[in-house]
């Protein structure tokens, strides 16, 4: 089913500030980004980074110090939110509890006076195609968690807004229905086909989620790119220790930073000759997570004595025990290089291994 407006509509910041306390708090710092038409895109980081108070400005809710908001290609600065035609879904869902599913969905409609009987029939669309036509009669506190989501978007899907704003709305969830939502929320957007501005602080619902990714950090963007290319290529070492788990080993060296992904750390035997660069891992523990090894220890040989980590994949049966010293290697092309002052990312260089 395509987007019930028949349209989609990107949404784009210019150089936007968000200041506090007199200026002396920038929640927001100069950010600029634009959203494609019908994308999913993720604002991702850390408590504190200035990404709610982004989606709560893009949606009105917040009016910026500096810059522009703009939506379908509008500038909305000083519209209330009503009139930007977004929709926003928060942490709590913010239902009311004596109404029951029905009239949480249809109060958004009900305020704008539109008619009982056509209030009704968006309901039934809404509930059913998020899968809770059957539970409009009950009330808020008859719901499990995933339900009470779905009643929430479906509040937001009846107004048919051009944007879906969602501020971490996985978050009450525990870890197991957290990924059957993850997954629902997924399919749902790519059904009504609407731009959605979500907001997360996982980075496992931003990898599977996001058609983009944009990484903010203290009121700053430091990177927009889709999931994989955020992942291999990050613009800094922020983005490249907050995103992944274990996360990027970075071994100083000259002046610079060595950067290289836990799962690319091997042992030498199966990394291939001709683009292997090689690493002496003294290993001091080993633990085991879902099939892998993650091996703890201290890497030589391609820096300075960095204590690194390896994710060794259940197909690589090389024997490891803790208290010894093993060859490990890295492919030359997976090694990721930044300066160590500023911590972006510099030009590469080839590194010999030692004889």
């Amino acid at each position: 089913m395509a987007n019930p407006t028949g349209k989609a509509a990107a949404v784009e910041v210019r150089n936007l500030v968000k200041e506090y306390d007199g200026g002396r708090v920038r929640a927001v710092d100069g950010v600029s980004l634009r959203s494609e038409e019908g994308e999913y895109l993720v604002l991702l980081g850390p408590s504190g980074c200035g990404k709610t108070t982004l989606l709560r400005t893009i949606a009105g809710l917040e009016q910026p110090t500096g810059g522009e908001v703009l939506i379908g290609g509008n500038v909305v600065n000083g519209l209330p939110p009503r009139a930007r035609k977004i929709a926003m879904v928060f942490q709590s869902y913010a239902l009311y509890p004596h109404k029951t599913v029905e009239a949480n969905i249809v109060f958004p409609l009900k305020a704008e006076g539109m008619k009982r009987a056509r209030r009704a029939e968006r309901a039934r669309w809404a509930a059913e195609l998020l899968g809770i036509g059957g539970l409009l009669d009950r009330k808020p506190r008859q719901l499990s968690g995933g339900e009470r989501q779905r009643v929430a978007l479906a509040r937001a899907l009846v107004r048919q807004p051009l944007v879906f704003l969602l501020d971490e709305p996985l978050s009450n969830l525990d870890a197991k229905l957290r990924a059957t939502a993850r997954d629902e929320l997924k399919r749902f957007q790519q059904e009504v086909g609407t731009t959605t501005v979500y907001v997360t602080h996982d980075q496992t619902e931003a990898m599977g989620l996001g058609d983009r990714i944009a990484v903010l950090d203290k009121g700053r963007l430091r990177q927009v790119g889709r999931p994989m290319d955020v992942y291999d290529d990050p613009a800094d070492t922020f983005v490249a220790t907050f995103i992944g788990s274990p996360p990027m080993n970075l071994v100083p060296r000259d002046g610079r930073l060595v950067g290289f992904r836990p799962e690319h750390l091997l042992p030498a035997e199966v990394v291939p000759a001709a683009d292997r660069v090689g690493v002496r891992l003294a290993v001091d523990r080993l633990e085991y997570l879902s099939g892998d090894r993650h091996v703890y220890g201290t890497a030589s040989g391609i820096g300075e004595p960095t204590r690194v980590i390896a994710r060794l994949p259940a197909t690589v049966l090389t024997p490891i025990e803790a208290g010894r010293t093993y060859g490990f290697a890295v492919r030359g092309e997976k090694l990721r290089f930044f300066d160590a002052a500023s911590g972006e990312r510099a030009e590469p260089e080839r590194i010999e291994s030692p004889s």
